[in-house]
């Protein structure tokens, strides 16, 4: 009679997580999506001379293929929005362009649809982060994304269009207004070089802001044959995704810099 009490409960128990959604055997239950992820895509002259305009977008169309469908074990952004990094004078407020606009497609048809999206046969004059991040911290605010994990993507070179002096004012940039948003904020600057990484890293006021840079000549080699194999898709890029891993979405540590 004992064991068929103990029978009863552990069926009655299993009936109630099946009802629920879950079952006794779901150990790999995906965790719920929680990140909130920002694309910024730097559109001025000086990135688009730079000679790796195009292969950021090549970049950047696998890595949110990757990212919305969680392939690689990348993590799946709760909310992700792609916009252009400046505009035709300071302060320019731009489109941005929801996750939707990329979901059930394929790396090629998201490379079309930014290109369709951030055409450069007119490039902006200014590359302003700034009002970047300032409709970043709006954004968080009205879609009620405050306290969730903070990704900003930026594509260029990394050169603010203001100088001090004759020099370029890196100490102008301003982070302060994603500072409040969540614990954890990370900025991730990709494809600029070691002196201006530099900068961003050392000179740019902030205090829980973290800041990550790439350098342009170790981005590229995303696409070498050793990386992203071809011939294979890119659900079985396991060595595309150990690179994007280590260069990219790299674990970084705060530091305060005032």
């Amino acid at each position: 009679m004992l064991k068929l009490s103990k029978m009863t409960l552990l069926l009655g128990v299993a009936l109630g997580l099946v009802s629920s959604g879950c079952t006794v055997f779901d150990s790999e239950a995906k965790p719920k999506a929680r990140m909130t992820m920002f694309v910024g895509i730097d559109v001025s002259g000086s990135f688009h001379k730079s000679g790796y305009y195009e292969d950021s977008l090549d970049f950047l169309a696998h890595y949110i293929y990757s990212h919305i469908n969680g392939v690689g074990g990348l993590e799946v952004p709760n909310v992700l929005f792609v916009s252009s990094i400046g505009g035709a004078k300071v302060g320019e407020a731009k489109t941005f362009y929801p996750i939707q606009t990329f979901e059930n497609k394929t790396v090629v048809e998201i490379r079309q649809t930014l290109i369709g999206k951030f055409n450069t046969s007119k490039p902006n004059q200014f590359t302003d982060f700034n009002a970047f991040f300032e409709q970043c911290a709006l954004m968080v605010k009205n879609k009620n994304l405050v306290l969730r994990p903070i990704s900003i993507i930026m594509l260029s070179d990394g050169v603010p269009d203001v100088k001090k002096d004759g020099k370029t004012d890196f100490r102008s940039l301003k982070l302060k207004p994603l500072e409040q948003l969540a614990r954890n904020v990370t900025v991730r600057l990709l494809y600029t070089d070691a002196v201006v990484g530099s900068n961003w890293q050392r000179g740019v006021p902030r205090r829980r802001v973290k800041v990550w840079t790439q350098d342009a000549e170790v981005m590229v080699a995303w696409k070498d044959p050793k990386i992203l194999q071809p011939d294979t898709s890119i659900e079985e890029q396991a060595y595309f995704f150990s690179w994007v891993k280590d260069n990219v979405d790299f674990g970084v540590r705060g530091r305060r810099v005032n």
